[in-house]
C-alpha cells in the first residue's frame, strides 16, 4: 500500500511521433491518454478508460501510424489537450469516491510520459496541470526495489518483468490496451504474495523553479550538468525552466553566461538534481523556445561553478532574502548613491528593505562599475521598475534588466577576479647578467596563491595583520607578508600575503574579507603571485584599474648595442617577517671574469617616481626593471660570457660581484643631498672609503631635466 495513496492510476500516453524509449525527444503531440484504476486495499480494477486527443497540428508519423494504428481522422473529432485532461480529473475523481477512496496516484512504465511529453506541452499551451500530475510512481523503479534479481530499471521492459514473475504476455488487442493491461496486470502480481510489495518510490515534479546560491566550495556532480545554447538574449532563469519543465533543476541551478562585455551570450549552464533528469534534458536537443531551437550539451560541474559558485559574504546576505524578484540596472553613473537609485525608481517601485535591497557592483579596488543590482518582493513592483528602462539618471540613460541569483554571482566573480593589472607589453630594456635569482624569490606564476588586504590601518603591523589573520596565520608562506608603502613612504593601507596553496587563498578572502581591524574593515581579494610582484614593482592606481609601472629608456651613449627582448624578472625579493638591515654579503671576488657588478632589481630605485613598495627590509620597492647601467665594457665582457659554450657557462660562478659596483640613480631631486643618498640606501652596503666623494653635481647637471649620478656600492 502506497504510504500517502490508497489508489494507483494506471497511466498510459502516447504521441504523434516517436514513441517508446524516445517518447517526447522530438516535440509532438499528445494524441492518444489511457488510463484504469487500482483498488489498493481490495486489490480490484476499475473500468479501462481511453481518450484521444486533438494537436494543434494534425500530422502522425508513419512510426506513430504503424505503431498505434491510428489516423489523422481518427483525430479530427477528438477533444484538444486541456479538455481532455479535465475530464481525466473529473472521471478518476468521481471513481475513487465512488470506491470510498480519499486520494490517488498515477503509475506509469518511465516517466517519459509525464516529464517529457505531458509537462513540456502543457507548459507550451499555458495549460494548468491537475496536482495529481506532480507526482507519480515508476512501476520498473517499483519492481526492481521488489525483485532486485531481475536485472538494472533501464532495461527492465515490461514483457522481462511478466516473464520474471510468471505471467504470459498480453497480446491482440491495441497497442495501448496492451500496455495498460500489461502494467495492470504486473502491479496485481507484485501486491500478492510472495512478494506483498508496498509502492513507496513516489517521484516529484516540481511545481516552480527556486533561485538560490551556489558557493563556490559546494560539490557539484558533472553528470548533473547540461549547457543550454541560443537562447534568447532576454530570457531569464524562469524561461529557462519553463523550458525543461517536467524535470526538476536544483535550486540556484541556472547560471546564465554573459560575454565579455557583461551582457548574455545566449548559454546557460543549468543544473538537474541527479544523472537521470541530466540525461533527460539532452533528449531536448534542438527543442523549441518560441521560434528559436535551442541546443542541449553535456557540461562539467566545474564550468558550472565558474558561472555560477560565489564567494562574497556581501553577495550572499543579498541573495538570502527568498521569493525576490531581481533588476539588475547598467549604465548607473559612478558617483550614483543608492539614495539616487532610490530616488529614480519612485515609490511605486519600493526596493526591499530600502538601501539593504541595492548591490552596487565595483572592481577590486572598490571603483564602481555602473552596475547595480536590485531587489522586489513582487512582480508587480518589478514590472513597474522594468517601466522605467532607458530613462535618464544625472546625464546618463540606465538599462533595467530581469535578472539571477546565478547571474548577480556571475557579474561580481567577473568584475572581482579581473586582473589586478594589464598585462605588460614587451619593453626594449637591456638584460643584465645580474646575480641568479637566490631560491628564496616566488616565481611569477598565474596561480591565485595570494591574497592582497585593502584599507588596513594605517598603524597596523605585521603583528597586527598576524592577529586579523587569526587561525589562517599558520598557511602562510615564510616571509609571505609584504606591506605596501605609499610615495612618501609611508603604509599606504595595502598589504599582500602569499598563501601556502590558492585554496587557502580563496579561504582566506571568503572568511576574513570585511573583518575589522582597529575599527576598521578590511577588504580581502584573492589575486596571483605575478599580480602581487608587478604591483610590489610600482604598480599604480588608475581609472582602468592598477597599472604597470613605467620602464626606463637606457642612456643614449649605449643606445649603439642591440637590445635584446624584454626580460622580466620572474619574482620579487622576499623579505623577512621583522623588519631587520640586511647583513653584510660576502663579497666573491672572479678574476676570470672580470665584470662589473649589476645590481639586483630589488637595489634599483627612481625616487621621484610614483612607487608603491613592500615593508619591512628593506622599506622600499623596485619601480621598474627596465635599464641596469653598466659601462660599455661590461656590456661587451656579458655578451661574451653569453657566447660561451653550454658548459662553460654552466661552470661559471653564477654570482659575479665586484667591489666598487655602480647604480644609477635617475630623476632625483635638485635638492638631493648626500645624506638624503645615504638614507634611502639606509641597510645597504656601500664602500665607506668613497661614499665622501660618491656625489659631484655640477650646476650644469642640475640644469638637466633628468639629472643622473653614480652612486659606488
Amino acid at each position: 500500500m502506497a504510504s500517502h495513496s490508497d489508489t494507483l492510476v494506471v497511466f498510459f500516453g502516447a504521441t504523434a511521433g516517436a514513441n517508446g524509449g524516445k517518447l517526447g525527444s522530438d516535440e509532438r503531440e499528445i494524441i492518444l491518454l489511457v488510463w484504469q484504476i487500482v483498488d489498493l486495499r481490495e486489490k480490484k480494477v476499475g473500468k479501462l478508460h481511453e481518450c484521444f486527443v486533438k494537436p494543434d497540428t494534425l500530422e502522425l508519423t508513419d512510426q506513430c501510424k504503424e505503431e498505434t494504428g491510428l489516423t489523422v481522422e481518427d483525430l479530427i473529432k477528438a477533444e484538444p489537450l486541456d479538455k481532455v485532461l479535465l475530464q481525466f480529473q473529473q472521471a478518476v475523481s468521481s471513481e475513487v469516491k465512488c470506491l470510498g477512496r480519499n486520494s490517488y496516484t498515477l503509475l506509469v512504465n518511465s516517466p517519459l510520459i509525464i516529464r517529457q511529453a505531458l509537462h513540456p506541452e502543457a507548459s507550451k499551451k499555458n495549460i494548468v496541470l491537475p496536482e495529481c500530475f506532480f507526482s507519480f510512481v515508476d512501476i520498473r523503479k517499483e519492481f526492481h526495489k521488489c525483485c532486485p534479481n531481475a536485472g538494472p530499471v533501464q532495461k527492465l521492459s515490461l514483457a522481462s518483468m511478466l516473464e520474471y514473475v510468471g505471467l504470459p504476455a498480453v497480446s491482440g488487442q491495441m497497442m495501448w490496451v496492451r500496455e495498460l493491461r500489461s502494467m495492470v496486470q504486473l502491479t496485481l502480481s507484485i501486491l500478492a504474495e510472495p512478494y506483498n510489495h508496498i509502492f513507496s518510490c513516489f517521484e516529484s515534479v516540481n511545481y516552480k523553479f527556486d533561485s538560490g546560491t551556489c558557493s563556490k566550495t559546494e560539490p557539484v556532480d558533472s553528470e548533473t550538468v547540461i549547457r543550454a545554447r541560443g537562447l534568447p538574449w532576454q530570457s531569464s532563469d524562469q524561461d529557462i525552466a519553463r523550458f525543461f519543465k517536467g524535470l526538476n533543476i536544483a535550486k540556484g541551478g541556472v547560471a546564465l553566461c554573459l560575454n565579455a562585455q557583461g551582457r548574455r551570450n545566449g548559454e546557460a549552464l543549468v543544473r538537474f538534481i541527479n544523472s537521470e533528469h541530466r540525461d533527460l534534458a539532452l533528449e531536448r536537443h534542438k527543442h523549441h523556445m518560441g521560434s528559436r531551437y535551442i541546443e542541449v550539451y553535456k557540461a562539467t560541474g566545474e564550468e558550472f561553478l565558474k558561472i555560477a559558485g560565489g564567494t562574497s559574504n556581501e553577495v550572499a546576505q543579498f541573495l538570502s532574502k527568498e521569493n525576490q524578484v531581481i533588476i539588475r540596472m547598467r549604465g548607473l553613473p559612478f558617483t550614483a548613491t543608492p539614495q539616487e537609485v532610490l530616488s529614480f525608481l519612485g515609490p511605486e517601485t519600493p526596493v526591499t528593505d530600502g538601501a539593504e535591497g541595492l548591490l552596487f557592483v565595483k572592481y577590486p579596488d572598490g571603483r564602481p562599475t555602473g552596475d547595480a543590482f536590485v531587489l522586489f518582493s513582487c512582480e508587480e513592483y518589478a514590472q513597474n521598475a522594468l517601466k522605467k528602462h532607458k530613462q535618464i539618471l544625472g546625464k546618463r540613460y540606465i538599462e533595467l534588466f530581469r535578472s539571477t541569483a546565478a547571474e548577480v554571482q556571475q557579474v561580481l566573480n567577473r568584475y572581482m577576479s579581473t586582473p589586478l593589472i594589464s598585462t605588460l607589453p614587451p619593453s626594449p630594456i637591456v638584460p643584465v647578467p645580474v646575480l641568479t635569482t637566490p631560491p628564496f624569490l616566488p616565481a611569477a606564476s598565474s596561480s591565485r596563491d595570494c591574497v592582497r588586504l585593502r584599507g588596513l590601518p594605517y598603524t597596523a603591523g605585521i603583528e597586527d595583520i598576524l592577529e586579523f589573520m587569526g587561525e589562517h596565520t599558520v598557511d602562510i608562506k615564510p616571509h609571505g607578508v609584504h606591506m605596501v608603502l605609499n610615495q612618501q613612504g609611508r603604509p599606504s593601507g595595502d598589504a599582500f600575503i602569499q598563501m601556502k596553496s590558492p585554496d587557502k587563498a580563496f579561504l582566506v578572502a571568503q572568511k576574513c574579507h570585511k573583518k575589522t581591524m582597529k575599527d576598521r574593515y578590511v577588504e580581502v581579494f584573492q589575486c596571483s603571485t605575478e599580480e602581487m610582484s608587478i604591483v610590489l614593482m610600482g604598480g599604480t592606481l588608475n581609472r582602468s584599474g592598477l597599472s604597470p609601472p613605467p620602464c626606463l629608456s637606457p642612456p643614449t651613449a649605449y643606445a649603439a648595442f642591440p637590445t635584446p627582448p624584454a626580460i622580466l624578472p620572474e619574482a620579487l625579493y622576499q623579505p623577512p617577517l621583522l623588519a631587520a638591515p640586511r647583513p653584510p654579503q660576502t663579497t666573491v671576488h672572479s678574476h676570470a671574469h672580470p665584470l662589473a657588478y649589476y645590481p639586483q632589481p630589488h637595489l634599483f630605485m627612481n625616487m621621484n617616481m610614483n612607487y608603491t613598495a613592500y615593508y619591512p627590509s628593506p622599506p622600499v620597492s623596485p619601480s621598474t626593471v627596465g635599464y641596469f647601467a653598466a659601462p660599455p665594457g661590461a656590456v661587451a665582457a656579458a655578451a661574451a660570457v653569453a657566447a660561451q659554450p653550454h658548459h662553460a657557462a654552466a661552470s661559471a660562478p653564477s654570482v659575479l660581484p665586484q667591489p666598487g659596483a655602480l647604480v644609477r640613480m635617475q630623476g632625483l631631486p635638485y635638492n638631493t643631498g648626500v645624506k638624503d643618498i645615504l638614507s634611502f640606501f639606509q641597510g645597504y652596503q656601500y664602500a665607506p672609503d668613497e661614499y665622501s666623494g660618491m656625489v659631484q653635481m655640477s650646476e650644469q647637471a642640475r640644469s638637466l631635466i633628468q639629472p643622473k649620478e653614480w652612486l659606488c656600492l
